[in-house]
């Protein structure tokens, strides 16, 4: 199941305005310790929209390794209705400095018949950034433990550390159709990942509130001719929060939508709410 990994993916958009300036590091301007998330996690059978399940985003002031920063946890789960068809369980960890360098990611995920546990461990010498991954299996139990190691002169983050630090930038220098690469971390693998920015576009959420919101494609490139494939479309609030609202993902057996349902401890005034005429 694809769904907790591309709702991971979409809340790290803002990565493409940090990775433009090339910093490690980024001075926290849009969030605070306590804020919640909230999402409805829903899918596409044929033509009718179902609920399968909820996410949680939050945030709080934590310690790793005797440095003070932040921890970002994203968790997600299928209803018990869900669970007959595909159970899911994951949580998404990550811990970052108070400049919001990563530190360590974690994907604790159990999905149908497979339970594993995806890891990095991050650091920094000589204006190189280093990674360590470890992929360890639950089930099946019989397999051996995946390891891998990677640096780039370039930054390297996960999909949360990523938000966390990407969510104080801003996008106002980018032009409809900009694309920006990067490599990411997964736990396993480093990935070059592209995004597209799209424009500025009204959105509905789960809570009857419409907010306006800055579009971004998180895009792959299939087949000898490297045609262009939509992985998610995501929506941003267009405010000093920078909230993920809505993302719509494109699975190989259908599509997913994640719609926000509430926001609790944000640290500005959401602005980009739009009256309703």
């Amino acid at each position: 199941m694809k769904i907790i990994r591309l709702l991971g993916l979409g809340l790290m958009c803002w990565f493409f305005v940090a990775q433009a300036n090339a910093q490690c590091t980024a001075v926290n301007h849009a969030f605070q310790s306590g804020e919640r998330v909230s999402y409805d996690l829903m899918f596409n059978w044929k033509f009718i929209w179902v609920k399968v399940g909820n996410a949680e985003l939050t945030t709080d002031k934590a310690t790793y390794q005797g440095k003070s920063g932040y921890s970002f946890r994203l968790k997600s789960h299928t209803s018990k209705r869900a669970d007959f068809f595909f159970k899911m369980r994951d949580t998404l960890t990550c811990y970052v400095t108070d400049r919001l360098e990563p530190l360590y990611f974690c994907k604790a995920a159990e999905e149908g018949k497979r339970h594993t546990k995806d890891e990095a461990w991050f650091s920094y010498r000589d204006g190189v950034s280093y990674v360590k991954q470890c992929r360890t299996w639950y089930k099946p139990s019989d397999r051996e433990p995946q390891e891998m190691e990677y640096s780039d002169s370039r930054c390297i983050f996960d999909m949360l550390s990523i938000l966390g630090q990407a969510r104080s930038w801003n996008a106002e220098d980018y032009k409809v159709g900009d694309k920006i690469h990067f490599p990411m971390a997964t736990g396993r693998r480093v990935e070059q990942q592209t995004l597209i920015y799209r424009g500025v576009e009204n959105v509905k959420a789960n809570n009857n509130l419409t907010y306006r919101c800055l579009v971004f494609s998180f895009v792959e490139y299939v087949g000898e001719e490297k045609e262009e494939q939509e992985v998610i479309t995501f929506f941003i609030s267009d405010d000093e929060n920078h909230l993920p609202i809505r993302l719509d993902m494109y699975l190989s057996f259908g599509s997913a939508k994640a719609f926000l349902t509430n926001v609790q401890g944000n640290r500005h005034p959401i602005t980009s709410i739009v009256e309703e005429k």
